[in-house]
């Protein structure tokens, strides 16, 4: 396999674990002699999505998306988001026969129901016709595996996440010298979903410091005027404030995995969570967070974790080997016999194997 297309309805300007993910993966696979493509919502007009303006939904037609995957000539197609753009790539691999891979990122049921009074098992089942479709769904955790599986998906891969120890990494100075400590951070979309108001809520000593842009943010800031919330920040300054925190606090129960947990342990610094999917399967029992019902307690004794330690376990996420994962499995979608990826990660001992064939 020498080429893949990547059909996204996520993509830049948004900030999210998607996007990233997604850029990861094409910067890996290029190292390994892979020519990767992406058709996203910047060849086409388009409009905001209602709720989430960052998001923007192409308009476009089957034949129009059909147009572009001739032309980008690609060995495989990989669609990672149910979109708009996502369902007309389907719509055109199915009726043209080919094969695709599908990946599953965002609980999207789970982040509608807690907007609108829609039915659970409605969204599922739509989700589960779009995934079942594909020759391979690709998902991050065990626990999210488990949990489509129980839901009826089928073909369910595992491609597990990275991060870049580089870029990630202890980078100690005064940025946040001026706040009381100890400082708990959150990075993250500040919307409904992500659940921060657990945090916002909890009688900690010190400084709650937030960090990201999204539609709760300025009534989050009117609630709530002790804590300090920056808004977006990026590149090296993003970095300062991870590394330079006592302890990341991750309240939500509905991310599929969390790679701002693994971005925060790169840097040093503990996390405290839900016992839910995301912080299961990155954290678990690895020591470098602590995950109780109990969020408030969990900050506190993560205070006393090793911020070495919470180094050490990142390194055991890379993004080669994430890319390793994907390639295996697009692989094995067009060979069932060929070995789809193995898991990466704390408590895994495994790097995944892929042919990655080039010609």
């Amino acid at each position: 396999m020498s080429s893949i297309l990547i059909v996204t309805d996520a993509w830049k300007p948004q900030i999210n674990g998607v996007v990233r993910t997604l850029e990861r993966l094409a910067v890996e696979l290029r190292r390994m002699g892979i020519r990767v493509e992406f058709l996203t919502p910047q060849s086409f007009h388009s409009v905001p999505m209602p709720s989430y303006g960052e998001i923007r939904l192409s308009l476009t037609l089957p034949h129009i998306v059909r147009g572009f995957i001739e032309k980008y000539d690609c060995d495989h197609l990989h669609i990672a988001t149910e979109g708009p753009l996502g369902l007309m790539a389907r719509q055109v691999a199915k009726r043209d026969g080919r094969v695709f891979t599908t990946s599953y990122h965002t609980r999207f049921p789970e982040y509608l129901q807690a907007r609108y009074p829609v039915p659970l098992s409605f969204s599922y089942s739509w989700l589960r016709r779009f995934h079942n479709s594909g020759q391979g769904c690709m998902v991050a955790t065990g626990t999210l595996e488990a949990d489509l599986r129980m839901r009826g998906f089928e073909n369910l891969l595992r491609w597990s996440r990275g991060v870049d120890h580089q870029r990630f990494r202890p980078l100690r100075t005064a940025l946040l010298d001026h706040l009381p400590g100890p400082r708990f951070l959150y990075v993250g979309r500040v919307a409904v979903e992500k659940n921060i108001e657990a945090f916002l809520q909890l009688a900690l000593p010190g400084t709650k410091v937030v960090v990201g842009g999204g539609p709760q943010l300025e009534e989050l800031r009117l609630a709530y005027p002790e804590v300090l919330f920056t808004g977006p920040v990026e590149g090296d300054e993003l970095v300062e404030y991870y590394a330079n925190a006592d302890v990341f606090v991750f309240p939500s129960l509905t991310d599929t995995f969390g790679n701002v947990l693994l971005e925060a342990i790169a840097c040093g610094t503990p996390v405290a969570a839900f016992p839910v999917m995301g912080p299961i399967d990155v954290i678990g029992n690895s020591g470098a967070g602590v995950l109780k019902n109990d969020l408030q307690a969990a900050a506190l004794e993560a205070l006393e974790i090793s911020s070495d330690h919470c180094r050490d376990v990142a390194l055991r996420f890379t993004w080669r080997a994430s890319a390793e994962q994907f390639l295996a499995n697009a692989e094995h979608a067009y060979d069932p016999a060929m070995p789809a990826g193995f898991r990466q990660g704390a408590g895994a001992g495994q790097r995944s194997v892929g042919n990655h064939l080039n010609g």
